[in-house]
């Protein structure tokens, strides 16, 4: 089989690109011949390099690298990236089974729509957040800080100042909202949900769109070892970006209440406050170094989101080295967490998770949910090859059921795909060529 990804870069910048990037190695490793094509020329992760990969870069320019008319318009509709990546398709020396698209708001645009979904082969989108129906992308009310009620392009969200900028990016976000609508209008699209949470919410609030739901858990690269132990952790760690809506200020308030330190990992607008306060900041670190720290200091780790996330990947990451999570509600990584067995699902408010950080001084639990986390995670372990073969099976299902619409059959509606059947363990009770 001959996938093709089309993916913004190369390398993490984000958890949507982790994702590309390491389900393109999976798959290469599972015995697929895997196209990746990048959309912005940058670092290249080393994961690419396989003798079944080769991968192709449009050379294409970030838009918020642009002035500010151009990189808004090409926001909106980028003819350029749309006629690249057409060159870059036919120029293939085989034709690909399957198209599987990461991510389009940085480069490639909604234009990238009808040149994949023309090719004659079927086409699936990863949906890393709610790009796909909300034109903030987040689902989220910047402005009252809660996730979004609103229908998405009605006229109260046309008129709600929700952007985390200003009005002029949500006019221009909301052009690429209805530009999104038109370049898949009467088209099925099949869509992959990485939480349960993200399907029931699209589902929801997806318009006249037509989508076929799948839902296949994102990868988690880190090996069994040793677990850590995390009644010898000396912190509450946060790993991400440090934003009001992610809830990095929530975690230092919350420490302080409990008497525990708190360890950001990340960088973002919060930075010098949370520095100020007296909160121990590193920055950025790669992700062996994250691995590390967590195994060294971790107490527990928090995903304290306020708005409704499809992740974050670092959840898996803890739950694996046996560091119990104490996650946001509104996290899609919480339905990992079995509530008091593994760590603690609460309301992103400052008192619950004060609570549940003054629960984990104590030792005894603390290792217990350490102990139980690394117990339910292996049982069921969100492999790298795992998540290639459920991709794998996904794309040979929908290439089937192509076909017999070419045929004017009619197959059965999609049913989910599920990653790891056992995953439920984990959770609540339970162009240049290079």
């Amino acid at each position: 089989m001959h996938v093709v990804i089309v993916a913004e870069f190369a390398a993490a910048s984000g958890g949507a690109e982790k994702v590309a990037v390491e389900s393109a190695r999976g798959l290469a490793e599972a015995g697929a011949t895997v196209t990746y094509i990048q959309a912005i020329t940058g670092p290249v992760d080393p994961l690419l390099d396989h003798p079944r990969l080769h991968r192709i870069d449009l050379a294409l320019p970030d838009v918020w690298s642009l002035p500010a008319w151009r990189g808004a318009a090409s926001g909106i509709w980028n003819g350029e990236a749309a006629a690249r990546l057409a060159s870059a398709l036919d120029s293939l020396p085989v034709p690909p089974d399957c198209l599987h698209l990461h991510q389009w708001t940085r480069a490639l645009s909604p234009a990238v729509l009808p040149v994949l979904l023309g090719r004659g082969v079927p086409l699936v989108l990863t949906l890393h957040d709610y790009a796909l129906t909300c034109p903030n992308g987040v689902d989220y009310r910047f402005d009252r800080a809660e996730p979004c009620a609103l229908v998405p392009l009605s006229g109260a969200c046309l008129a709600a100042a929700c952007d985390p900028k200003s009005r002029l990016h949500k006019l221009v976000r909301v052009g690429r909202a209805a530009a999104l609508r038109v370049a898949a209008r009467g088209a099925d699209l099949d869509v992959v949900h990485v939480c349960d949470g993200s399907r029931a919410r699209v589902a929801g609030r997806s318009g006249a769109l037509r989508l076929r739901h799948h839902r296949i858990d994102n990868p988690v690269r880190v090996e069994k070892r040793a677990p850590a132990l995390p009644a010898s952790g000396d912190a509450i760690v946060y790993v991400g970006r440090l934003t009001p809506e992610k809830g990095a200020d929530l975690v230092a308030e919350a420490a302080r209440r409990a008497g525990l330190p708190a360890l950001f990992i990340g960088a973002g607008p919060l930075e010098a406050r949370l520095r100020a306060e007296g909160a121990e900041v590193l920055g950025w670190r790669s992700p062996e170094a994250v691995e590390a720290i967590l195994h060294r200091r971790a107490r527990a780790l928090c995903a304290p989101s306020r708005w409704v996330e499809t992740g974050p990947l670092t959840v898996y990451e803890a739950l694996a080295q046996g560091i119990p999570v104490v996650a946001s509600r509104r996290s899609g990584a919480a339905e990992k967490v079995a509530d008091g067995e593994t760590g603690f699902v609460v309301e992103p408010e400052v008192a619950a998770l004060a609570g549940a950080f003054a629960a984990l001084k104590t030792d005894a639990l603390t290792a217990r949910l350490g102990r139980e986390a690394y117990g339910r995670y292996w049982q069921a372990p969100l492999t790298l090859a795992a998540h290639a073969l459920s991709l794998l099976a996904l794309y040979r299902r929908i290439g089937d059921e192509y076909k017999m619409r070419q045929c004017d059959m009619s197959p059965a509606a999609a049913e989910p795909a599920v990653a790891h059947s056992m995953g439920s363990t984990l959770g609540k009770g339970r162009l240049p060529t290079l």
